[in-house]
Protein backbone atom coordinates (compact mmCIF):
# COMPACT_ATOMS: atom_id res chain seq x y z
CA UNK A 1 0.00 0.00 0.00
CA UNK A 2 1.58 3.90 -0.69
CA UNK A 3 -0.90 5.29 1.11
CA UNK A 4 1.61 7.97 2.38
CA UNK A 5 2.39 8.79 -0.65
CA UNK A 6 2.39 12.98 -0.96
CA UNK A 7 -1.20 14.13 -2.44
CA UNK A 8 1.53 15.71 -5.27
CA UNK A 9 2.58 12.42 -5.84
CA UNK A 10 -0.84 10.94 -5.94
CA UNK A 11 -2.29 13.48 -8.05
CA UNK A 12 0.38 12.61 -10.66
CA UNK A 13 -0.40 8.79 -10.43
CA UNK A 14 -4.39 9.26 -10.91
CA UNK A 15 -3.50 11.54 -13.61
CA UNK A 16 -1.62 8.86 -15.41
CA UNK A 17 -4.24 6.17 -14.64
CA UNK A 18 -6.78 8.39 -16.02
CA UNK A 19 -5.14 8.62 -19.40
CA UNK A 20 -4.71 5.10 -19.54
CA UNK A 21 -8.34 4.43 -18.59
CA UNK A 22 -9.68 7.81 -21.27
CA UNK A 23 -7.26 5.67 -23.96
CA UNK A 24 -9.33 2.48 -23.66
CA UNK A 25 -12.71 4.15 -22.70
CA UNK A 26 -12.24 6.56 -25.69
CA UNK A 27 -11.75 3.83 -28.30
CA UNK A 28 -14.83 1.33 -26.69
CA UNK A 29 -17.17 4.68 -27.21
CA UNK A 30 -15.80 6.05 -30.49
CA UNK A 31 -16.02 3.20 -32.85
CA UNK A 32 -19.45 2.93 -31.98
CA UNK A 33 -20.99 5.69 -34.38
CA UNK A 34 -18.31 4.85 -36.95
CA UNK A 35 -19.31 0.98 -36.97
CA UNK A 36 -21.87 1.35 -39.69
CA UNK A 37 -19.96 2.74 -42.45
CA UNK A 38 -17.24 0.00 -41.11
CA UNK A 39 -19.57 -2.43 -42.12
CA UNK A 40 -20.66 -1.09 -45.36
CA UNK A 41 -16.92 -0.65 -46.60
CA UNK A 42 -15.67 -3.94 -45.32
CA UNK A 43 -19.06 -5.43 -46.70
CA UNK A 44 -19.60 -7.16 -43.15
CA UNK A 45 -22.80 -6.56 -41.55
CA UNK A 46 -23.25 -10.88 -41.02
CA UNK A 47 -20.25 -9.82 -38.99
CA UNK A 48 -21.00 -7.10 -36.84
CA UNK A 49 -21.16 -9.36 -33.38
CA UNK A 50 -18.23 -10.35 -33.89
CA UNK A 51 -16.43 -6.77 -33.70
CA UNK A 52 -18.08 -6.00 -30.30
CA UNK A 53 -17.45 -9.68 -29.04
CA UNK A 54 -13.49 -10.04 -30.01
CA UNK A 55 -13.12 -6.97 -27.97
CA UNK A 56 -15.10 -8.05 -25.16
CA UNK A 57 -13.95 -11.24 -24.87
CA UNK A 58 -10.13 -10.53 -25.03
CA UNK A 59 -10.79 -7.87 -22.37
CA UNK A 60 -12.45 -10.22 -20.26
CA UNK A 61 -9.93 -12.95 -19.87
CA UNK A 62 -7.05 -10.48 -19.85
CA UNK A 63 -8.35 -8.29 -16.55
CA UNK A 64 -7.66 -10.88 -14.63
CA UNK A 65 -4.44 -11.99 -15.57
CA UNK A 66 -2.55 -8.90 -16.46
CA UNK A 67 -3.85 -7.80 -12.74
CA UNK A 68 -1.88 -10.60 -11.68
CA UNK A 69 0.72 -10.05 -13.75
CA UNK A 70 1.07 -6.33 -12.67
CA UNK A 71 1.30 -7.69 -9.13
CA UNK A 72 4.41 -9.55 -10.62
CA UNK A 73 6.58 -7.70 -12.30
CA UNK A 74 4.58 -3.58 -11.47
CA UNK A 75 1.84 -1.66 -12.25
CA UNK A 76 4.37 0.62 -14.66
CA UNK A 77 5.92 -2.12 -16.50
CA UNK A 78 2.30 -3.37 -17.06
CA UNK A 79 1.14 -0.08 -18.08
CA UNK A 80 3.25 0.59 -20.66
CA UNK A 81 2.98 -3.24 -21.85
CA UNK A 82 -0.88 -3.02 -21.84
CA UNK A 83 -0.74 0.88 -24.14
CA UNK A 84 1.80 -1.05 -26.45
CA UNK A 85 -0.64 -3.87 -26.86
CA UNK A 86 -3.50 -1.40 -27.82
CA UNK A 87 -1.62 0.86 -29.84
CA UNK A 88 -0.72 -2.18 -32.03
CA UNK A 89 -4.07 -3.08 -32.17
CA UNK A 90 -5.50 0.11 -33.19
CA UNK A 91 -2.75 0.09 -36.41
CA UNK A 92 -4.13 -2.77 -37.32
CA UNK A 93 -7.47 -1.93 -36.96
CA UNK A 94 -6.71 1.27 -38.78
CA UNK A 95 -4.95 -0.54 -41.80
CA UNK A 96 -7.77 -3.13 -42.10
CA UNK A 97 -8.58 -4.16 -45.57
CA UNK A 98 -10.93 -6.92 -44.30
CA UNK A 99 -13.29 -8.07 -41.76
CA UNK A 100 -11.50 -11.19 -40.32
CA UNK A 101 -8.26 -8.88 -39.95
CA UNK A 102 -10.44 -6.35 -38.58
CA UNK A 103 -11.84 -8.71 -36.17
CA UNK A 104 -8.37 -10.00 -34.92
CA UNK A 105 -7.06 -6.31 -34.75
CA UNK A 106 -9.87 -5.77 -32.11
CA UNK A 107 -9.13 -8.85 -30.00
CA UNK A 108 -5.61 -7.52 -30.28
CA UNK A 109 -7.03 -3.84 -28.68
CA UNK A 110 -8.98 -5.76 -26.15
CA UNK A 111 -5.98 -7.51 -24.69
CA UNK A 112 -4.59 -3.63 -23.78
CA UNK A 113 -7.69 -2.17 -23.54
CA UNK A 114 -8.82 -4.71 -20.74
CA UNK A 115 -5.24 -4.21 -18.53
CA UNK A 116 -5.66 -0.50 -18.69
CA UNK A 117 -9.25 -0.96 -17.30
CA UNK A 118 -7.84 -3.08 -14.21
CA UNK A 119 -4.73 -1.06 -13.64
CA UNK A 120 -7.34 1.69 -13.39
CA UNK A 121 -9.00 0.44 -10.29
CA UNK A 122 -5.71 -1.55 -8.71
CA UNK A 123 -3.44 1.69 -8.69
CA UNK A 124 -6.52 3.35 -6.69
CA UNK A 125 -6.81 0.43 -4.26
CA UNK A 126 -2.98 1.24 -3.82
CA UNK A 127 -2.45 4.34 -3.51
CA UNK A 128 -5.70 5.23 -1.35
CA UNK A 129 -7.84 3.88 2.12
CA UNK A 130 -10.85 1.79 1.61
CA UNK A 131 -12.74 4.51 2.87
CA UNK A 132 -11.24 7.00 0.46
CA UNK A 133 -11.44 5.15 -2.67
CA UNK A 134 -15.11 5.65 -3.49
CA UNK A 135 -14.62 9.04 -4.36
CA UNK A 136 -11.28 8.17 -6.68
CA UNK A 137 -13.09 5.31 -8.13
CA UNK A 138 -16.12 7.43 -8.94
CA UNK A 139 -13.81 9.94 -10.25
CA UNK A 140 -12.37 7.39 -13.11
CA UNK A 141 -16.16 6.07 -13.76
CA UNK A 142 -16.75 9.63 -14.73
CA UNK A 143 -13.49 9.86 -17.16
CA UNK A 144 -15.42 6.84 -18.85
CA UNK A 145 -18.31 9.06 -19.15
CA UNK A 146 -16.00 11.97 -20.49
CA UNK A 147 -14.64 9.89 -23.22
CA UNK A 148 -18.44 8.74 -23.75
CA UNK A 149 -19.41 11.92 -24.83
CA UNK A 150 -16.51 12.97 -26.48
CA UNK A 151 -15.88 9.56 -28.16
CA UNK A 152 -19.38 9.28 -30.47
CA UNK A 153 -18.93 13.22 -31.26
CA UNK A 154 -15.41 12.83 -32.07
CA UNK A 155 -15.70 9.18 -34.28
CA UNK A 156 -19.15 10.62 -35.96
CA UNK A 157 -16.81 13.87 -36.83
CA UNK A 158 -14.31 11.59 -38.31
CA UNK A 159 -16.14 8.98 -39.95
CA UNK A 160 -17.90 11.76 -41.72
CA UNK A 161 -15.47 14.09 -42.41
CA UNK A 162 -12.36 12.09 -42.88
CA UNK A 163 -12.54 8.04 -42.85
CA UNK A 164 -13.68 5.31 -40.18
CA UNK A 165 -9.57 4.15 -39.88
CA UNK A 166 -8.97 7.63 -38.28
CA UNK A 167 -11.02 6.21 -34.99
CA UNK A 168 -8.46 3.67 -34.71
CA UNK A 169 -5.65 6.31 -35.67
CA UNK A 170 -6.23 9.04 -33.31
CA UNK A 171 -5.69 6.26 -30.43
CA UNK A 172 -1.79 6.70 -31.36
CA UNK A 173 -1.33 10.93 -29.94
CA UNK A 174 -3.71 9.52 -26.76
CA UNK A 175 -1.34 6.90 -26.09
CA UNK A 176 1.71 8.84 -26.57
CA UNK A 177 0.57 11.64 -23.82
CA UNK A 178 -0.26 8.72 -21.28
CA UNK A 179 3.01 6.72 -21.87
CA UNK A 180 4.63 10.25 -21.78
CA UNK A 181 2.78 10.99 -18.59
CA UNK A 182 3.60 7.58 -16.77
CA UNK A 183 7.32 7.74 -17.58
CA UNK A 184 7.39 10.33 -14.98
CA UNK A 185 4.35 9.84 -12.61
CA UNK A 186 3.91 6.44 -11.83
CA UNK A 187 5.94 4.58 -9.59
CA UNK A 188 6.38 0.16 -10.40
CA UNK A 189 4.09 -0.84 -7.45
CA UNK A 190 4.80 -4.62 -7.32
CA UNK A 191 2.46 -6.24 -4.60
CA UNK A 192 3.61 -9.72 -5.31
CA UNK A 193 7.08 -9.51 -6.47
CA UNK A 194 7.79 -13.47 -5.53
CA UNK A 195 4.36 -14.76 -6.96
CA UNK A 196 3.96 -17.17 -9.34
CA UNK A 197 1.81 -16.86 -12.44
CA UNK A 198 -0.93 -19.27 -12.27
CA UNK A 199 -0.78 -21.04 -16.58
CA UNK A 200 -3.09 -23.57 -15.48
CA UNK A 201 -5.45 -21.32 -14.03
CA UNK A 202 -5.73 -18.89 -17.01
CA UNK A 203 -5.83 -21.58 -19.86
CA UNK A 204 -8.78 -22.86 -17.87
CA UNK A 205 -10.09 -18.99 -17.71
CA UNK A 206 -9.90 -18.40 -21.27
CA UNK A 207 -11.45 -21.68 -21.97
CA UNK A 208 -14.93 -20.98 -19.56
CA UNK A 209 -15.22 -17.36 -21.03
CA UNK A 210 -14.67 -17.89 -24.69
CA UNK A 211 -17.50 -20.50 -25.14
CA UNK A 212 -19.90 -18.76 -23.08
CA UNK A 213 -19.51 -15.73 -24.51
CA UNK A 214 -20.08 -17.17 -28.04
CA UNK A 215 -23.28 -19.19 -27.00
CA UNK A 216 -24.87 -15.04 -25.61
CA UNK A 217 -24.02 -14.16 -28.90
CA UNK A 218 -24.65 -17.05 -31.67
CA UNK A 219 -27.80 -17.92 -29.52
CA UNK A 220 -30.89 -16.81 -31.39
CA UNK A 221 -29.27 -15.15 -34.31
CA UNK A 222 -26.97 -17.48 -36.15
CA UNK A 223 -28.17 -20.64 -34.41
CA UNK A 224 -31.38 -21.25 -31.83
CA UNK A 225 -30.79 -21.33 -28.44
CA UNK A 226 -31.44 -25.11 -28.14
CA UNK A 227 -29.55 -26.14 -30.62
CA UNK A 228 -26.71 -28.59 -30.35
CA UNK A 229 -24.07 -25.86 -30.87
CA UNK A 230 -25.06 -23.26 -28.48
CA UNK A 231 -25.98 -25.76 -25.85
CA UNK A 232 -22.53 -27.54 -26.25
CA UNK A 233 -20.85 -24.33 -26.11
CA UNK A 234 -22.65 -24.05 -22.83
CA UNK A 235 -21.93 -27.40 -21.68
CA UNK A 236 -18.34 -27.14 -22.48
CA UNK A 237 -18.04 -23.68 -20.74
CA UNK A 238 -20.01 -25.68 -17.49
CA UNK A 239 -17.42 -28.05 -17.48
CA UNK A 240 -14.58 -25.95 -17.95
CA UNK A 241 -15.72 -23.31 -15.36
CA UNK A 242 -15.55 -26.59 -12.56
CA UNK A 243 -12.25 -27.44 -13.81
CA UNK A 244 -11.16 -23.78 -13.27
CA UNK A 245 -12.72 -23.95 -9.39
CA UNK A 246 -10.97 -27.15 -9.27
CA UNK A 247 -7.49 -25.62 -10.69
CA UNK A 248 -7.74 -22.33 -8.27
CA UNK A 249 -8.84 -24.28 -5.63
CA UNK A 250 -5.31 -25.85 -5.49
CA UNK A 251 -3.35 -23.61 -7.00
CA UNK A 252 -0.41 -22.16 -4.76
CA UNK A 253 -1.14 -18.62 -5.72
CA UNK A 254 -4.94 -18.52 -7.64
CA UNK A 255 -5.15 -16.17 -10.29
CA UNK A 256 -8.57 -15.64 -8.65
CA UNK A 257 -8.56 -16.40 -5.22
CA UNK A 258 -11.76 -18.39 -4.68
CA UNK A 259 -11.79 -17.04 -0.43
CA UNK A 260 -13.09 -13.49 -2.15
CA UNK A 261 -16.46 -14.74 -2.87
CA UNK A 262 -17.22 -15.80 0.59
CA UNK A 263 -17.67 -12.00 1.30
CA UNK A 264 -20.96 -11.11 0.36
CA UNK A 265 -20.37 -7.82 -0.59
CA UNK A 266 -17.76 -8.32 -3.45
CA UNK A 267 -20.30 -11.21 -5.23
CA UNK A 268 -22.96 -8.20 -5.05
CA UNK A 269 -20.99 -5.62 -6.43
CA UNK A 270 -19.44 -7.91 -9.17
CA UNK A 271 -23.12 -9.22 -10.36
CA UNK A 272 -24.29 -5.13 -10.22
CA UNK A 273 -21.50 -4.22 -12.40
CA UNK A 274 -22.41 -7.15 -14.92
CA UNK A 275 -25.99 -5.99 -15.26
CA UNK A 276 -24.81 -2.35 -15.48
CA UNK A 277 -22.13 -3.09 -17.99
CA UNK A 278 -24.75 -5.10 -20.78
CA UNK A 279 -27.12 -2.08 -20.53
CA UNK A 280 -24.64 0.25 -21.33
CA UNK A 281 -22.83 -1.08 -23.73
CA UNK A 282 -26.69 -2.17 -25.42
CA UNK A 283 -27.38 1.41 -25.79
CA UNK A 284 -23.95 2.29 -26.62
CA UNK A 285 -23.00 0.04 -29.72
CA UNK A 286 -26.56 -0.52 -30.97
CA UNK A 287 -28.67 2.88 -31.01
CA UNK A 288 -26.19 4.50 -33.24
CA UNK A 289 -26.75 1.83 -36.10
CA UNK A 290 -30.42 1.90 -35.17
CA UNK A 291 -29.88 5.76 -36.19
CA UNK A 292 -27.75 5.71 -39.07
CA UNK A 293 -29.43 2.42 -40.85
CA UNK A 294 -33.09 2.40 -39.52
CA UNK A 295 -33.61 6.33 -39.94
CA UNK A 296 -30.57 7.49 -41.83
CA UNK A 297 -29.24 9.85 -39.75
CA UNK A 298 -25.48 10.96 -40.27
CA UNK A 299 -23.05 9.65 -38.11
CA UNK A 300 -22.41 12.92 -36.33
CA UNK A 301 -26.25 13.22 -35.34
CA UNK A 302 -26.47 9.44 -33.90
CA UNK A 303 -23.77 10.51 -31.74
CA UNK A 304 -25.19 13.61 -30.62
CA UNK A 305 -28.09 11.42 -29.60
CA UNK A 306 -25.47 9.57 -27.09
CA UNK A 307 -24.77 12.77 -25.30
CA UNK A 308 -27.63 12.58 -22.41
CA UNK A 309 -27.16 9.14 -21.85
CA UNK A 310 -23.15 10.38 -21.51
CA UNK A 311 -24.13 13.41 -19.35
CA UNK A 312 -25.89 11.19 -16.97
CA UNK A 313 -23.21 8.91 -16.39
CA UNK A 314 -20.47 11.64 -15.81
CA UNK A 315 -22.71 12.81 -13.51
CA UNK A 316 -23.81 9.73 -11.72
CA UNK A 317 -20.64 8.52 -11.05
CA UNK A 318 -19.25 11.48 -9.13
CA UNK A 319 -22.04 12.13 -6.98
CA UNK A 320 -22.16 8.46 -6.11
CA UNK A 321 -18.91 8.42 -5.62
CA UNK A 322 -19.08 11.27 -3.26
CA UNK A 323 -22.38 9.38 -1.35
CA UNK A 324 -20.43 6.51 -1.14
CA UNK A 325 -17.28 7.72 -0.12
CA UNK A 326 -18.78 9.74 2.62
CA UNK A 327 -21.69 7.27 4.15
CA UNK A 328 -20.27 3.98 2.95
CA UNK A 329 -23.73 2.91 1.80
CA UNK A 330 -22.38 1.09 -1.26
CA UNK A 331 -25.69 -1.13 -1.81
CA UNK A 332 -28.05 0.97 -1.67
CA UNK A 333 -26.03 3.43 -4.27
CA UNK A 334 -25.92 0.29 -6.54
CA UNK A 335 -29.98 -0.43 -5.75
CA UNK A 336 -31.01 2.48 -6.33
CA UNK A 337 -28.82 3.12 -9.64
CA UNK A 338 -29.71 -0.36 -10.89
CA UNK A 339 -33.17 0.62 -10.19
CA UNK A 340 -33.28 4.03 -12.48
CA UNK A 341 -31.40 2.52 -15.00
CA UNK A 342 -33.50 -0.37 -15.47
CA UNK A 343 -36.60 2.37 -15.62
CA UNK A 344 -34.87 4.32 -18.58
CA UNK A 345 -34.36 0.92 -20.31
CA UNK A 346 -38.16 0.21 -20.36
CA UNK A 347 -39.03 3.57 -21.39
CA UNK A 348 -36.13 3.46 -24.07
CA UNK A 349 -38.40 -0.25 -25.02
CA UNK A 350 -41.52 1.40 -26.07
CA UNK A 351 -39.73 3.94 -28.65
CA UNK A 352 -41.59 3.94 -31.89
Amino acid sequence: MLHHLSGRAKAGILISVIAGMLLSALDQTIVSTAMPKILVDLKGFSELSWVVAAYLIAQAVAVPITSKLSDIFGRKVMFFFNVFIFLLGSVLCGLAPNMPWLIGARALQGIGGGGLAAAAFTIIGDIFTPRERGKWTGLIAACFGLASVVGPLLGGYLTDNLTWRWVFFVNLPVGAIALTIAWFALPNIKRDARGKIDWFGCLALTATVVPFLLALIWGGSKYAWNSGQILGLFGGAAIMLVIFLLIERMAEDPILPLRLFKTPSFALVNTIIVLTAAMLFGGIVYIPIFMQTVLGKSATNSGLLLLPLMFGIVFGSIISGQITSRTGKTRTIGLIGLSVASGALYLLSRIT
